[in-house]
Formats: C-alpha cells, structure tokens, sequence
C-alpha cells in the first residue's frame, strides 16, 4: 500500500490495484443476480441482468446531484454523448441530515430517472471523506467533534478531516453506508439501474503527512499489525519497487513498530496512514 499525498489517493501494495471500487456483493447478503464480476478464464466481466455489460461513463461534478432541479439540464447532455452509465455522488449530509433519521428520495429520484433515460448508475458514497476533507459528513457530526473527532497535524490543530482512528467514527459512516446498501437492494434489485458503489472519494490527508491525534499517536507506536506483516511476507514479489526498497532499506523487518519496520521519515508517515485509511474502508 502506498499514499500519494499530490492524488489523496491509497494505493494497496500490489501493483495496478486501486482500493476504490465495492460491488454489491454477496458479502452484503446479496444473491448473485445482481450487479457482479465474473471471470472466466483470465478475463473479467461486469454481469448486469445476468448479462455481460461494457461500462460507457462519465461522471458528474461534486454537486451536481444534490437536487433534481441541478440536475435537469445534465440529462440530456449525457444522452447525446451516447453514455449509458454515469457516476453520480451520494452525500451523506443528504440521507441522514439528522442521526438515525434516513431520507433516501433523492436516490430513488436519480434511480428513476436513470432508468427513464436509459442509463446506468454507479453511486460514489461522499461519506468520511471526499477529496481528503470530511465536507459531507453531516452537521451532527461535524458539530460533535468530542464524539466524533478530527484528525490533528503536528500543531495539535484539527482539520476538516475525521480520523480514521475513531470508532465512532467508523460506526457512523458504517450504518449509514448499510442503511444506503439495503436501500438501493430493496429498490432496485429487479431492474440493476446501480451496478457499483464507490466505497469513499480520493481519500487522504494534506495538512501533515500523518495524523497526530492522541487515538492515531498510540497506534503509530504499537507493533506494524500481523495482518500487515503476513501480506508482505506472502506477496513481496510483487510488491510495488518503491514501496519494497524501504522494507528492504530496513533489513525486512517483521517485528517491531512502523519506524522500527519502515524507518523514520514521511513515507513511513504515509505507508501508516494508508495502512488505517484502508481498514476503515
């Protein structure tokens, strides 16, 4: 895994994959006649409605999607570039402006006027993050920073940017991410006008290389995770050359914390964000 701090984006360790992209998939109770992949051979396939389906897409801008009123004079700009599927933010400002209270009718609106024009959808959940910053994070988070807090640079100054490191956090963003998932099931199963989900938007943190609040401060100095270490010990032939070059840098350690395994310095900073950011999602 490695952080790329001029993209906000997390890379896994393996070369050419990107931690971007979440299917409906079977892990959320899903059967598989709804949107999957399938390989055969050394090919894989998007199956939508059991058949196979070639991806034409464009994506919106960030706040194109917060009403139907915005998104009015879009629809026919996107049929006549001949797409038959568009990527469409989802805020979760938007679904639960109030804690446990979900209103989903701007999704079901966007459902079901994909389907009248013919299209496609593959939602991005603009949940924790987007763009690094935690701008679409509800008002009843944003203003319980106790409860839910944000991450801190080396000032002790906090940023708009929940940290990865806090329970509440994950709890938060998890139930309604699931309460999203169940919705979309419940709504849309039989037709498969949304074939994706995007997990989180270009997640990463600018302000320092990594998080000094006090949760991520106490996890920097605990051993590299086991998880971690088993990973690098079963694919390090294929690890990404510049990420293997620190690891072998400090005698490919697989005891010890994350400067004791990777040494000091900011790209030990950003492999342990990376790290986190990952789990979260």
């Amino acid at each position: 895994m490695a952080f790329n701090r001029k993209t906000n984006r997390v890379r896994v360790f393996t070369k050419g994959k990107l931690f971007l992209i979440a299917f409906l998939t079977i892990q959320f109770g899903f059967s598989q006649n709804i949107p999957h992949l399938q390989k055969t051979g050394n090919k894989t396939q998007l199956i939508v409605n059991q058949k196979p389906f070639l991806i034409r897409g464009g994506e919106l801008g960030n706040s194109s999607a917060t009403s139907m009123e915005s998104m009015e004079p879009i629809w026919s700009k996107l049929t006549d570039m001949n797409l038959n599927t568009v990527l469409t933010p989802i805020y979760w400002e938007l679904i639960e402006p109030q804690e446990g209270k979900f209103d989903f009718q701007l999704v079901d609106d966007l459902i079901r006027r994909a389907r009248k024009e013919n299209l496609k959808l593959v939602f991005l959940w603009f949940g924790s993050w987007k763009n690094s910053m935690s701008s679409h994070a509800p008002e009843w988070i944003k203003l319980n920073q106790k409860k839910y807090p944000r991450v801190k640079d080396d000032k002790n100054k906090s940023h708009e940017i929940l940290t990865p490191f806090s329970e509440n956090n994950l709890q938060a963003d998890l139930n309604a991410f699931k309460k999203l998932m169940a919705h979309i099931k419940d709504f849309d199963q039989k037709d498969q006008t949304v074939i994706m989900i995007q997990v989180e938007n270009e997640i990463g943190m600018l302000p320092t290389a990594r998080d000094y609040h006090a949760l991520a401060n106490a996890a920097f100095q605990k051993s590299v995770p086991d998880e971690l270490i088993k990973y690098l010990e079963k694919n390090k032939q294929k690890l990404v050359p510049e990420f293997l070059e620190i690891w072998k840098k400090n005698g490919f350690k697989t005891k010890g914390n994350w400067e004791e395994i990777f040494g000091k310095g900011l790209h030990t900073d950003e492999i342990f964000m990376a790290w986190y950011f990952s789990k979260f999602t």
